[in-house]
C-alpha cells in the first residue's frame, strides 16, 4: 500500500514539473521594427557613409562630400512623433531630421522638405531645404543654454496636420503651425557638407505613427 501511494506520489510530482511555462516575452527593438530595427538599415536608402552599429543610425564622412546627402526612410509617413538622441562627433559638423521630405536626387540622395535642425545655433530649428530657407529659427538664448554641443542631447519631434513642436533637451524650440508643411512625406536623417570629416550619431530611437491611431 505504501508502495503503491509513494508510486502515486511520484507521478503526480512528475506531472507537474513536465508542465509547460509560458515563454518569456521577446523584447522588440528600439525604434520599432516598421521604423528602424535596431540592427541594419533594412527600409532606409542612402549612400554608403551610413550603417547600423549598437542599435543606432550612424553618419559619418571621411572627407566632404560636396553635396548633403541623407539616409532616406522608404515610406512615408503623415502624424508621428520621434524620439532619440544624438551625437555630433567633437561637436563638428551638422545634420538634421527630414519630415514629410522627399528625394529629389536618387544617385546622391538629395531631398528637399522641412528639417529639424541640429548642428551650431540651428539647434531645434525648423529649416526648408530646398524648400524656402529657414522656416522658424530656434532662440539662440536657449539654445546655448540647452545644448551639449560634444554631448548626447535629447531630441523630439512631433508633427500632427501642419503643427510642428520641436525639443532639444526638453527646452521647447518650435512649437507652431506651418501652412506649408505637406500632409505626408519621408524621414531622413542628414550628413552635411563642408565639413572635412564628420560623425553623427542617432540612438535610442522611439518612433511612433500618430496617424494611424486617429
Amino acid at each position: 500500500m505504501r508502495y503503491s501511494l509513494l508510486l502515486a506520489a511520484l507521478a503526480f510530482i512528475t506531472g507537474l514539473l513536465a508542465t509547460d511555462t509560458p515563454a518569456a516575452p521577446v523584447a522588440k527593438p528600439k525604434g520599432g521594427s516598421s521604423f528602424f530595427n535596431g540592427k541594419n538599415l533594412e527600409g532606409w536608402e542612402g549612400l554608403e557613409y551610413w550603417s547600423a552599429k549598437d542599435k543606432a543610425i550612424v553618419g559619418f564622412t571621411p572627407q566632404d562630400p560636396k553635396f548633403n546627402t541623407f539616409l532616406c526612410s522608404k515610406k512615408k509617413y503623415g502624424d508621428f512623433e520621434l524620439k532619440f538622441k544624438v551625437r555630433l562627433k567633437d561637436g563638428v559638423g551638422n545634420s538634421g531630421v527630414q519630415i514629410r521630405s522627399k528625394v529629389v536626387d536618387k544617385e546622391k540622395f538629395v531631398v528637399a522638405g522641412p528639417q529639424c535642425d541640429i548642428g551650431a545655433n540651428y539647434w531645434g530649428s525648423l529649416y526648408g531645404e530646398r524648400f524656402g530657407g529657414m522656416m522658424k529659427q530656434s532662440p539662440g538664448d536657449l539654445v546655448k543654454k540647452a545644448v551639449k554641443p560634444k554631448e548626447f542631447n535629447d531630441y523630439y519631434i512631433k508633427c500632427v496636420g501642419k503643427h510642428v513642436t520641436i525639443k532639444v533637451n526638453d527646452e521647447t524650440m518650435v512649437d507652431d503651425d506651418f501652412p506649408k508643411m505637406p500632409d505626408d512625406g519621408i524621414i531622413a536623417w542628414q550628413l552635411h557638407a563642408g565639413f572635412p570629416t564628420m560623425e553623427v550619431i542617432f540612438k535610442d530611437i522611439h518612433f511612433t505613427d500618430l496617424s494611424k491611431s486617429k
